[in-house]
């Protein structure tokens, strides 16, 4: 009887999943496995992961007990863990989907050579991309620095592809002795973490429920209502992305049939949102090509920037949601309250911290990385370094977000505001975007005054990026 070893790791769902179907299809035992090693490094997950994690893994072991098999929890270092499981199990195979981050690529390289060489087949598959980082190159065999000529290649490979169904599971009748899910001490001890439940359902029932909510209402609308953060015109599928709840493929058929299933006058136009999840493949693609960007500057000429020193006061203003700002204020505070932030928001955020502040960019990040659930190696890198301006085809230094006039262009009604800030709920509409300019709402409010002046701070940035460019 051919026994496998499945190793789930960002992969935690049952439908589409190549290497969990793959060793389904080619064993009669399959156990599944998730070992918590906590190895990445400085980039071991931040505490909202952690807790999106721990919910994920239970929705998959409720799938898997259902499905009458059951998931082995181990915590540990994997190659030690997955050898004692082979020989207590008298597996021969190792099956896993492939991760994309500098350290997991080292690591499992090492393994896949080690277990190589005990004998024991190891079979790794795509099941997060549409493209692997590395098949997509300029005419020079270069990897592209810049979306727009990466998306011309990219695109047309994007047919929608059936997804994998969920397979027959070759039944595990004795499972061996794992840890429990508390025994990982996945669970922050912080309480913010009952807003995360409140707004969130990790696993893959919550992502198909996005996903159909997504297809039925908002795609609709999403090339205008994307950037709109009071509305739900997003499909906030990031963090089942991330976790692999969903993949890129999944996505792609299901709204592609409901498109074609809908009158061709009201057929919505996918582009906008396919165009996004592209640039989720461009950031991966980056970070593989380029793989020291985490925390050094793309572009090497900022590596002299004059960044202003690290004022950890300041940054504690900025990461509470008082920076006296309103539309900065109330994103950091989203992110604080549901570990999540509208993407337009995003970017405002970011170059208030590294342009208005002038604070290191990886300051930011950091902040980001332990946040949001959505937290992404290759997506958080290109994102800061693109609105910092020293990333792969990034924002040019000059482009300075300036918070008043984008609240009041994609959040006229301050609809977005209200909800985030409570105590200028009953400001009135000419202040609410610019509160310092009545001293007395100020004072009743208890809301804070702004840190920098906008225009002063804008043009001290412009000063620093030009003697940089002298």
């Amino acid at each position: 009887m051919s026994t496998a070893l499945v190793l789930f790791r960002r992969d935690l769902r049952l439908a589409d999943n190549p290497a969990w179907s793959a060793a389904c299809a080619e064993h009669a035992q399959v156990l599944p496995v998730f070992i918590h090693s906590g190895d990445e490094g400085r980039w071991s997950a931040g505490a909202a992961s952690r807790w999106w994690l721990h919910h994920s893994l239970a929705a998959l072991a409720r799938q898997l007990h259902d499905a009458s098999a059951g998931l082995h929890l181990r915590r540990g270092e994997p190659l030690d863990i997955l050898r004692a499981l082979i020989a207590s199990s008298g597996a021969r195979a190792v099956y896993w989907n492939r991760l994309y981050e500098p350290a997991a690529i080292a690591r499992d390289t090492r393994i896949k050579s080690a277990l190589r060489a005990d004998g024991i087949a190891v079979h790794s598959h795509n099941a997060a991309l549409w493209c692997e980082p590395w098949a997509i190159a300029t005419q020079q065999a270069a990897p592209y620095k810049v979306f727009t000529p990466y998306w011309r290649n990219l695109r047309p490979r994007l047919q929608p592809v059936e997804p994998l169904p969920a397979p027959h599971v070759p039944g595990w009748h004795e499972l061996p002795d794992g840890l429990p899910l508390a025994a990982l001490e996945l669970l922050p001890r912080i309480a913010w973490a009952g807003g995360l439940a409140a707004r969130w359902q990790p696993g893959e029932a919550g992502a198909r429920e996005l996903l159909e909510i997504f297809g039925d209402d908002a795609i609709g609308d999403y090339a205008h209502a994307r950037d709109l953060p009071a509305r739900h015109g997003t499909s906030r599928l990031s963090p089942h992305l991330h976790f692999g709840e969903i993949s890129p493929r999944q996505i792609q058929f299901e709204l592609d049939r409901r498109a074609h299933a809908t009158d061709a006058k009201r057929r919505p136009d996918l582009e906008p949102y396919l165009r996004e999840l592209g640039w989720r493949e461009f950031a991966h693609h980056l970070l593989y090509h380029f793989p020291h960007t985490p925390t050094d500057n793309f572009n090497p000429r900022f590596d002299d920037f004059p960044w202003a020193p690290a004022d950890h006061a300041l940054l504690e203003r900025w990461q509470r949601g008082r920076t006296g700002i309103p539309l900065v204020d109330a994103g950091m505070r989203e992110l604080w309250r549901t570990g999540w932030m509208h993407n337009r928001v995003r970017m405002i955020v970011a170059s208030f911290l590294t342009k208005n502040l002038r604070q290191h960019w990886q300051h930011g990040a950091r902040w980001f990385w332990d946040t949001l659930v959505d937290a992404d190696l290759a997506n958080n890198t290109l994102g800061w370094q693109w609105v910092a301006g020293c990333g792969a085809d990034a924002a040019p230094y000059f482009r300075v977000f300036n918070p008043v006039t984008q609240a009041k262009k994609f959040d006229p009604d301050g609809i977005y505001l209200r909800r985030w800030l409570p105590e200028l709920a009953e400001a009135p509409l000419a202040l609410l975007h610019e509160p310092w300019r009545d001293a007395d709402l100020l004072k009743r409010s208890g809301y804070p005054a702004p840190m920098v002046e906008l225009g002063q701070s804008r043009q001290q940035a412009l000063d620093a990026y030009a003697a940089l460019a002298r």
